[in-house]
């Protein structure tokens, strides 16, 4: 079985590519949550409080966002009261890559490519 990884995006601006991300360790629980079952615990649905920070959307680095990145755009600095909005106003996407067959980091055919060939550099008249 094909493990699903779930994101909580939430775009301050939606002209800005900037995006604030939190990692979902339960997606239908979430649907339950955002569906009105506001009894579901923050911790069931969340896979840790860190938010996450990309200044150039779904394709730019991860990183932890700063505190004051979380003032510039929560108005606070809270992790609850981020969860809450970025759990009310946030999108949620899911994505399958992980253990997926159609999708690996190299091409095996080609064998390890590694070079151990070395520079030559500083080797010379030793």
């Amino acid at each position: 079985m094909v493990k699903s990884v779930s994101q909580l995006v939430y775009k301050p601006d939606s002209m800005s590519t900037d995006e604030m991300i939190m990692i979902i360790q339960d997606a239908s629980a979430y649907k339950k949550w955002k569906d009105g079952d506001h009894t579901i615990p923050l911790v069931d649905i969340l896979d840790g409080f860190g938010v996450y920070h990309s200044g150039q959307g779904s394709q730019g680095n991860l990183g932890k966002a700063s505190k004051q990145t979380l003032e510039t755009v929560f108005d606070t600095a809270n992790e609850d009261e981020i969860a809450l909005i970025m759990l009310e106003k946030g999108v949620l996407k899911s994505s399958e890559a992980l253990n997926n067959p159609k999708w690996s980091d190299t091409n095996k055919s080609k064998g390890v490519n590694l070079d151990t060939r070395g520079s030559g550099r500083g080797t010379h008249g030793i």
